[in-house]
């Protein structure tokens, strides 16, 4: 095999199932504010702030939060689209770049991203075959046999290359297009799909479809997801796993069943008490989250949903809770002081308890 060609192949496995794909560690980004030109001190835009956590293999982790709170900023810098302040990511073992380890042209070949947007991804003057061929030519395919791969693929994402290869990104709906999104990101075999707000713009019918597409592909493919939406529907369908974010930390993670059916954190359950029901007599009737977020240049001390929780204490303000252990799922994690005994709290341990 050619030594270009050979290139496209993705890293092998290196931990066996029990070593989590992608560990990341005290992820920090602060954008600056451009400040009048009498302010002495420079303003930061906290939009993650010490996050945390791991993608096992072959799973789905599905991000939630409010606008903001720094879900897609973190997407971007464990794709590496922009450079992290602080921080670290170890994939499938190994340390990314700077880190040690795995070279950041390997790891991207092995992560690929899927943005909302379907039509601004694709480039207008690029046939939809050659968009899917673009990426491997590009290392060093060979013209027929790159397309013979952008035929495979279309075919695979549900659409005929006989109709769909030689049309453009205008002449296909926003299906359609993410469909063609979803098999540019197959073309180097990744391991790790990005999947950003990628069925947000699809209608139900349309968006279902795209689902079960991304569930068979990760059978098929044994791929690992991170999967973020504002949809706390379409989260519990496709996650084995969720993250619950705020205002750039994480407040809340664990299995998915775990957290949909016995969330330990007040703003989690603020965000499941909003999803419509079908049940009338399961209504929502007072709202359950009052105010806006903090500023995120200026975020609150200690716990930063203190000054919007109903069980909010003088210990909260003062102190920041630490991500802890659920009685009965150690994977469960919640950042609360009512859920530790030993914050002072004096709830503790009664209000919310999984």
């Amino acid at each position: 095999m050619n030594q270009t060609i050979a290139s496209l192949t993705p890293v092998q496995d290196r931990g066996g199932p029990a070593q989590p794909l992608l560990v990341v560690r005290d992820l920090k980004k602060h954008f600056p504010v451009r400040g009048g030109p009498l302010e002495r001190t420079k303003k930061f835009v906290h939009a993650v702030d010490g996050v945390s956590f791991s993608v096992p293999k072959g799973k789905t982790l599905g991000i939630v939060g409010e606008s903001g709170c720094g879900k897609s900023t973190t997407a971007r810098l464990i794709a590496r689209l922009m450079a992290a302040d602080a921080g670290n990511m170890v994939f499938d073992g190994e340390g990314v770049d700077e880190f040690g380890g795995i070279r950041l042209k390997e790891f991207r070949r092995n992560l690929q991203m899927v943005f909302q947007d379907s039509f601004a991804s694709l480039n207008p003057r690029l046939t939809i075959a050659e968009t899917i061929a673009y990426g491997p030519r590009v290392h060093g395919m060979p013209a027929a046999e790159a397309k013979r791969l952008a035929d495979d693929l279309l075919a695979r994402v549900g659409l005929e290359p006989d109709q769909f290869a030689s049309r453009y990104p205008h002449e296909l709906s926003g299906g359609q297009r993410q469909r063609v999104n979803i098999a540019r990101a197959l073309a180097f075999d990744p391991r790790l799909v990005i999947l950003d707000e990628a069925v947000a713009a699809l209608d139900k019918s349309v968006q279902a479809q795209v689902l079960n597409l991304l569930q068979e592909l990760k059978a098929e493919r044994q791929l690992t997801y991170l999967f973020i939406s504002h949809d706390l529907h379409v989260v519990h369908y496709i996650s084995d796993y969720v993250m619950v974010m705020y205002l750039g930390q994480v407040v809340e993670t664990g299995p998915v069943e775990r957290i949909y059916g016995q969330a330990a954190h007040p703003y989690t359950r603020a965000l499941l008490s909003a999803v419509p029901s079908m049940d009338p007599d399961n209504r929502t009737q007072a709202s359950p989250l009052a105010g806006d977020p903090p500023n995120p240049i200026n975020p609150p001390s200690g716990c930063r949903f203190h000054d919007r929780c109903p069980h909010a204490h003088p210990v909260c303000a003062a102190t920041a809770p630490a991500l802890i252990g659920m009685a009965g799922e150690p994977a469960h994690l919640a950042a609360c002081h009512l859920n530790d005994p030993n914050s002072g709290h004096p709830a503790a341990l009664s209000e919310i308890q999984p």
